[in-house]
């Protein structure tokens, strides 16, 4: 059952202009932390993108965060990201909506409408809605294919023998494109090690898909880790903006 998205308070300008310091400040110090990771990798900070991860928090919240200078905003509940999503249309073409959650194949119609990436394709069922749902929509997808790092179940993600095939059914879809590869540290190892994994995966990709170059790596606790292994993306929540709040009581 999905978190509904919670209705944003009134607020103050006093206080909005104090969460709109916090988001700047917090916002500064996780781009100092991806500057200083590139930099001990030998790499250009330039070429790492951050998506803010808002989760529970409110439209908002991506509002603030556009005026701040962010692009990509990050979401792993549909039912969220389709409301923050519309309530925030005005600031598109700006804002590029990146779905990085388990995602059940009867939610791609929904998606379809509204993500420009897909974090978490994993199965050939999911490739097929997907593309089923951005013709309908009419609208192009990008796909990253979600790589189990330790073949946990319940966790997502597809077995690294498993993405070329993957990428083959995308790649053979008229509204999808392979774009990359997307993987969670397992939490019962160090993430350096669990994302020295990742990249051969992706090295693999790139020889029959010259194009799909991202590999979205890392969270508020393992970017370090991720960008040393080669992280193009980092999904960052937490850390920019907070403990998320409280589900809402059910009424």
């Amino acid at each position: 059952m999905t978190t509904p998205l919670r209705p944003a308070p009134e607020e103050s300008r006093e206080d909005r202009e104090a969460r709109r310091a916090f988001l700047a400040g917090r916002l500064a110090a996780v781009r100092e932390r991806i500057a200083d990771a590139a930099r001990a990798a030998g790499r250009d900070h330039t070429g790492i993108t951050l998506i803010t991860v808002t989760k529970t928090w409110p439209a908002e919240d991506v509002r603030l965060l556009a005026g701040l200078g962010v692009r990509d905003v990050g979401e792993n509940q549909d039912q969220q990201a389709s409301a923050k999503a519309a309530a925030c249309a005005g600031l598109a073409p700006a804002l590029s909506w990146h779905f990085v959650g388990q995602l059940q194949s009867n939610k791609a119609p929904s998606v379809a409408r509204y993500a420009d990436m897909v974090h978490s394709v994993d199965r050939a069922s999911l490739v097929s809605a997907l593309g089923k749902a951005a013709e309908r929509a009419e609208r192009d997808l990008r796909c990253l294919i979600q790589v189990s790092l330790d073949g946990t179940a319940g966790r997502g993600g597809a077995h690294p023998d498993e993405v070329l095939r993957l990428a083959a059914l995308i790649a053979g879809l008229p509204r999808l494109t392979v774009a990359g590869v997307m993987a969670v540290a397992p939490p019962q190892e160090p993430a350096a090690e669990a994302f020295a994994r990742l990249g051969p995966v992706r090295e693999r990709l790139l020889g029959e898909h010259p194009g799909a170059g991202v590999m979205s790596a890392g969270m508020s606790g393992d970017l370090e880790a991720a960008i040393a292994a080669g992280a193009t993306h980092v999904r960052v929540g937490s850390a920019v903006l907070g403990h998320r709040p409280p589900a809402p009581l059910p009424h």
